[in-house]
């Protein structure tokens, strides 16, 4: 006599944010973040106490997902990268804030 045991498969916890971004869950925690803290060393318990927020299955989901799709979450989050880079070169030549330090320094000095 056999015994058939059915497995569920599930998709990982992501969900996609309106700028473009991947979302663990329901929660406004990004895979980016979840894979920095892996990538530093922590373990998904670990992630679990730094965003309490998420599910520890959840990371353990979106760590496997990752895993196991490795090319395709490092172009993304590549991606990510470049045009964070990209905006914040922008936001620094659109606001001047090259020398923002000096000039807050400049105006301190006046002051006292």
């Amino acid at each position: 006599m056999s015994i058939q045991v059915e497995f569920k498969v599930s998709a990982p916890p992501f969900r996609w944010d309106e700028a473009g971004g991947i979302r663990i869950g329901q929660s406004r925690v990004t895979l980016d973040s979840l894979l920095a803290a892996y990538h530093s060393g922590s373990t998904p318990e670990e992630i679990a106490v730094q965003y309490s927020v998420l599910h520890l299955e959840d990371i353990y989901s979106a760590i496997a997902y990752y895993l196991s799709h490795r090319q395709e979450i490092d172009s993304y989050l590549e991606q990510r990268h470049r045009k964070s880079q990209q905006q914040r070169s922008e936001f620094v030549q659109q606001y001047n804030l090259a020398d923002l330090r000096q000039r807050l320094l400049d105006i301190s000095l006046k002051e006292n």
